[in-house]
């Protein structure tokens, strides 16, 4: 071994303790994150971590990254209890179990990584630093990218995203949120050779990576990777306010109705209204009239209007339910239909008795269909608009697909399942990364909150309180040009990391015959 564990910390992390402690670093991992954004705790979550693999068997390193995992995951998507039990109405027999099952498979990526690398760590001879600095890392990154669309992925609470106002995030535009993460574990790799490295090459090696992510990363913010195009948009975001327990009550709707369209009509001179997804609670279908006067409105005063809408097609023994944003020029009105759906909110992949207990979270219709893939942006208010809905904005590799053509980004959700819980700051800040990523602005628009406007480096504008009734007046400035991130993506990212698993255990072995 080129490197030894200090004699503290590896009694710290023998047997039981060692696993303790990867049970107690995964616990306040929830905190690197929006609301909080303490950025230094990833990284320091990860240091404890990577020591409590070192030197352990790959079936030991397994169970501690299980641990870790399931305490940051318990953690942090505690909200799920929230949506499913309090506003899904899901007994608390299907409801927990159903939390506590996402967290443990989300926890088992953590496991496989921990396996993987201490796998290949001992192929390597156990040399920390190419551990430390290649295989942890890489093993890391891989299994993130994996979580990520297996049983269509839950890419949410990635590494990335908790560098969002550090340095690093300039990492964002050139290699996305899995780059940035590959950056966050790197650094913690090097931050923990630093600590336990012997030799001055090796913890020189391990400053110099350190220097490299975090300069590069603050050099890399001062590049404009895309260029204003026309004159600034007005934009108005329009928002209800109203919690999730009420959205869907009978008599509720008139109510609703009346609300959304009193607010609109008080800011008819916007170039571009925005209403959040799903924002009247009936079929469109069904209020036709509501619509079209809404949409004439809209043309006779050439206001561009974007709104979010349940709709049915197709003939009545055979209808099928999209969730769409209906796009409104002068031109008419063009649709974009959401195509990454929600398990278990959106479609049910399970048994029809647990189907009836849920009965589509409250929402009275049966499966959604996905949208086609493809779908090119709408065209309102002369500019070409990328359009996400809720869920949607958390696939950056699924929006490069409207890029470099649309001028701005628009993503309307329903933030209201989650209530008052830290789950509507996690979301917004995952739509900052994407503004990052593809160096565009993004409007986004909530049923409850946070609605807000973001700027093309992701630096907020204007924002909403949690359950206001409000519009939201906001400048949004169109612009071209295409990041390196739009142009090729996660691969770079994913090479590189399998390049690094690969190369270290033949590096240690040509070491070790040296």
């Amino acid at each position: 071994m080129d490197a030894e564990l200090p004699d503290w910390l590896s009694r710290a992390m023998e047997g039981r303790r060692g696993d303790l402690l990867a049970l107690l670093a995964g616990a306040p991992l929830t905190f690197a994150f929006a609301p909080f954004g303490w950025f230094v705790v990833a990284i320091a979550t990860l240091v404890v971590l990577y020591a409590s693999w070192l030197a352990q068997t790959p079936r030991r390193a397994a169970w501690r990254g299980f641990l870790f995992g399931a305490a940051g995951f318990l953690g942090g998507t505690y909200w799920l209890y929230i949506s499913l039990h309090e506003f899904g109405e899901a007994p608390l027999f299907i409801a927990i179990p159903m939390m506590l099952g996402l967290v443990a498979v989300m926890a088992s990526y953590f496991a496989l990584a921990g396996w993987l690398a201490r796998r290949l760590h001992r192929l390597a001879g156990d040399s920390p630093a190419l551990g430390l600095l290649a295989l942890m890392p890489g093993a890391l990154v891989l299994t993130e990218w994996l979580r990520g669309w297996v049983a269509t992925g839950f890419p949410w609470f990635a590494w990335g995203y908790t560098q969002t106002d550090a340095p690093l995030i300039g990492w964002g535009p050139v290699v996305g949120v899995l780059g940035v993460s590959l950056a966050v574990t790197l650094s913690a790799g090097a931050a923990l050779l630093v600590l336990v490295g012997t030799g001055w090459w090796r913890r020189g090696l391990a400053l110099a990576v350190l220097l490299g992510l975090w300069l590069g990363g603050a050099g890399l913010q001062g590049i404009e990777w895309s260029q204003p195009r026309g004159a600034p948009l007005d934009v108005g975001v329009v928002q209800g306010g109203i919690s999730q327990d009420l959205k869907w009550q009978a008599d509720q709707l008139p109510k609703t109705k009346a609300l959304y369209r009193g607010l609109t009509d008080e800011h008819w001179d916007a170039d571009l209204l925005v209403w959040p997804e799903a924002a009247i609670p009936a079929l469109a279908n069904r209020e036709r009239d509501y619509f079209a006067g809404l949409f004439k409105a809209a043309r006779d005063r050439n206001t561009g209007l974007l709104i979010g809408a349940i709709q049915a097609k197709g003939p009545r023994d055979d209808r099928r339910y999209y969730n769409s944003v209906f796009g409104v020029n002068r031109l008419g009105v063009t649709e974009y239909h959401k195509r990454h759906l929600v398990p278990f909110g959106e479609y049910f992949p399970v048994p029809s008795f647990v189907r009836r207990w849920m009965k589509s979270l409250n929402l009275p219709y049966s499966d959604f269909e996905s949208g086609p893939a493809g779908q090119a942006p709408l065209q309102v208010a002369g500019q070409r608009v990328g359009v996400s809905i809720c869920y949607e904005d958390v696939f950056g590799s699924e929006l490069r697909a409207m890029l470099p053509a649309a001028s701005f980004l628009v993503n309307v959700s329903n933030d209201a399942w989650f209530g008052g819980s830290v789950a509507p700051h996690q979301h917004l800040q995952i739509a900052r990364m994407r503004a990052i990523e593809v160096a565009r602005p993004m409007v986004r628009s909530t049923n409850s909150g946070i609605s807000a406007y973001i700027q093309h480096d992701g630096a907020l504008g204007s924002v909403t309180g949690l359950f206001d009734a409000v519009v939201l007046r906001g400048q949004v400035q169109p612009r071209e040009g295409t990041t390196p991130y739009v142009r090729w993506g996660d691969w770079p990212t994913l090479g590189l990391s399998l390049a690094m698993l690969l190369a270290a255990p033949l590096m240690g072995w040509r070491l070790r015959r040296a």
